[in-house]
């Protein structure tokens, strides 16, 4: 019986532990505001820490806030955080736009065995692995190819329908002429 009690109280343990991270996951998310609603976001820090932890203190700056989707694959993804170049309303540049960073440092990969499937979040970045820094990208569709090559951080929870409606790029890269924008982009719970 005391061996049974002793389980009990491991199997106890556990589950606290469980709940706890369980719950720290649940109290990551990014709300981003687009001229069509809302779309919500749960950030994945158990997958990505250090990822998450920069969007999390660039969207707690507003930093992400008036920032345009540059470019934007009809059937592939919608790419924004160009947090230099990108602000429509502070030193927006069409022609810099996805090339800027954030004043924070550069971030190295954490790939995963995550997929990329249609409201996939994930970080953009430059041909060296260890690049990102506050660009990411929403998937419209599966992208099994990016499959660890590139880190997600994080899954469209609600409004994707809304992220369908960003406004389409042209040509292979997708850039975006006037493009949309990130309206307001908040941190909270769901």
């Amino acid at each position: 019986m005391k061996l049974f009690y002793l389980a009990f109280a491991g199997v106890l343990y556990l589950a606290s532990f469980a709940g706890d991270a369980f719950a720290q996951s649940a109290d990551h998310y990014l709300t981003i505001q687009l001229k069509d609603g809302p779309v919500v976001i749960q950030l994945m820090p158990e997958v990505a820490p250090k990822h998450v932890a920069q969007i999390e203190a660039l969207a707690k700056k507003g930093e992400y806030d008036n920032v345009a989707f540059h470019r934007v694959i009809d059937g592939f993804m919608a790419q924004t955080g160009d947090v230099k170049y990108g602000n429509m309303e502070k030193g927006f540049d069409a022609s810099l736009a996805g090339t800027g960073s954030s004043d924070m440092p550069d971030i190295p990969a954490e790939f995963s065995k995550t997929p990329f499937v249609r409201g996939t979040v994930g970080m953009a970045r430059s041909q060296d692995p260890n690049s990102a820094n506050s660009q990411f990208f929403i998937m419209f569709a599966d992208g099994s190819f990016l499959n660890g090559q590139y880190t997600v951080v994080g899954k469209v929870v609600s409004g994707m329908e809304n992220v369908d409606k960003i406004k389409k790029g042209e040509g292979q890269n997708g850039e975006v002429k006037s493009p949309d924008r990130m309206i307001k982009v908040t941190l909270g719970k769901k």
